[in-house]
């Protein structure tokens, strides 16, 4: 399939018959990446496709509309990483009230039969589904007429570690320490989105910044991170970024402000992909523009450091 992301009216035929991991995925960490290999050789054992089925928006999202953004990955770039873990494509069903009053065995007889005619389902140990979240994997094995295959928690090599999970992976981003998020996703964190024009203050002291929303991403701590930057063609760029309020002169929405190093150039309107490397210092309020360029010279300088060690 061209395309990794698909819904239940777009699936193509192929898709149809083929093995199944089902979970939310947000973050596409370690411990998904195990998930995704265990089911990739049960499809290849049977010759059949491989499928991964998530939820958009969350459920978490659903049940609580006024919870703080949670979300590591747009279900796009989902979806690219689920394929590069070894899934043949991703079907994202929309969390709404109609899937969420579904009883397990309207959603195993709706879903899991009449429309994607499983062979088999893969999921991890803590998997729950349907009105509730009464349904088991024991509900799934009891079913018949399609494999179950259950994959333990993951977890890191080191004694006694915490297995792999989005929620401490939130939990890392949200206390400033994007290195220990980043060793269990196996890549950087990144928020993507859109240049948008900001006040242009930053181009008259000298450290023009590129501005993006932050969305419905998670919100890490506030405050200034040495950044990797790729462009939508691909060029690979690096910098500091402020990300948050701006206390000095304050903004209604938190945002990432980007400043690249040795770039000259025009990105309004661009996509931009900004991975947070480390952590260099908490948000400040500035007595005036003076002492905030002073200060950013210095962050520049600490993020060129920890870029050249990263």
């Amino acid at each position: 399939m061209d395309d990794p992301l698909h819904t239940l009216d777009t699936l193509p035929a192929s898709g149809r018959g083929g093995i199944l991991a089902i979970g939310n995925f947000d973050g596409v960490h370690r411990g998904h990446q195990a998930v995704i290999a265990a089911a990739r050789k049960v499809a290849d054992t049977q010759g059949a496709p491989l499928g991964v089925m998530v939820f958009d928006p969350h459920p978490r999202v659903f049940f609580a509309p006024d919870t703080p953004p949670l979300r590591l990955t747009q279900l796009q770039t989902r979806a690219r990483l689920l394929a590069e873990a070894g899934a043949d494509f991703t079907l994202a069903l929309p969390f709404t009230a109609e899937m969420a009053a579904r009883t397990p065995a309207q959603f195993i007889d709706d879903i899991l039969r009449d429309a994607l005619d499983v062979r088999g389902v893969v999921v991890g140990h803590d998997f729950r589904f349907g009105k509730g979240r009464a349904g088991t994997t024991d509900d799934l094995a009891a079913a018949g007429g399609f494999e179950v295959i259950t994959i333990d928690a993951q977890t890191p090599d080191e004694k006694d570690a915490p297995p792999y999970s989005s929620s401490a992976i939130r939990a890392a981003l949200q206390a400033g320490r994007p290195r220990e998020a980043a060793a269990q996703l196996a890549r950087t964190w990144t928020i993507e989105g859109v240049v948008e024009t900001g006040d242009r203050r930053g181009q008259t002291i000298g450290f023009p910044t590129a501005n993006i929303a932050l969305g419905d991403y998670l919100r890490p701590a506030f405050g200034v991170y040495a950044v990797r930057v790729e462009t939508g063609d691909g060029t690979r760029l690096e910098g500091v970024a402020n990300l948050g309020l701006r206390p000095t002169f304050g903004t209604d929405a938190p945002r990432l402000e980007v400043h690249l190093f040795d770039f000259d150039g025009d990105l309004y309107g661009q996509a931009l992909s900004v991975g947070l490397i480390d952590f260099i210092r908490p948000e400040k309020k500035f007595d005036g523009l003076e002492a905030l360029k002073a200060q950013i010279a210095e962050d520049a300088t600490a993020a060129r450091q920890i870029l050249a060690r990263a």
